[in-house]
């Protein structure tokens, strides 16, 4: 799926426009067209590699607020038009205690981050300064459709 963003190509220099192919969606994936995407420091000191070496072009951004364009064939919590949020973590190992407990953050092999973390296949990935992103459903929030989108985006970097 080609989406377009912005990119940090190397840490000295400025972001600019970049496209790259997204993954389809798969049976339990959510796919969201990005409304607003907040700018937090870490996306700075990632994009300048000043918390260790980034994947380049870097694509930050985990304050994602969005609309649901489609869902996968298993997918449950969500449907399409749905307003919903993506935070900083977009998997996990899934089987280790603290993921069975929910807590995907400590998770004990490691999470993935919804940008600059790699996929061990040569792919990494990469974030909310897009106009979309396909996430699975575990790591999808709903949104309540009475909050300011803009003013909501920012509250995703907690988690």
């Amino acid at each position: 799926m080609k989406t377009k963003a912005y990119a940090n190509p190397a840490a000295d220099k400025p972001f600019a426009p970049f496209s790259f192919e997204r993954r389809e969606p798969g049976a339990n994936d959510v796919a969201i067209d990005i409304k607003y995407c907040g700018i937090c420091h870490s996306d700075i000191h990632t994009a300048r590699s000043e918390w260790g070496p980034a994947f380049y072009p870097c694509v930050p951004g985990h304050e994602i607020v969005g609309v649901v364009r489609s869902v996968g064939a298993n997918v449950a919590k969500f449907k399409e038009g749905d307003t919903v949020g993506v935070g900083c973590l977009v998997d996990s190992c899934r089987t280790c205690g603290s993921c069975k407990e929910g807590l995907e953050q400590y998770c004990e092999n490691g999470f993935t981050g919804t940008y600059n973390s790699d996929l061990g296949d040569g792919e990494y990935t990469k974030g909310g300064y897009s106009d979309h992103i396909v996430v699975d459903e575990r790591f999808v929030l709903n949104i309540p459709k009475n909050l300011d989108l803009a003013a909501t985006a920012p509250l995703l970097c907690a988690g």
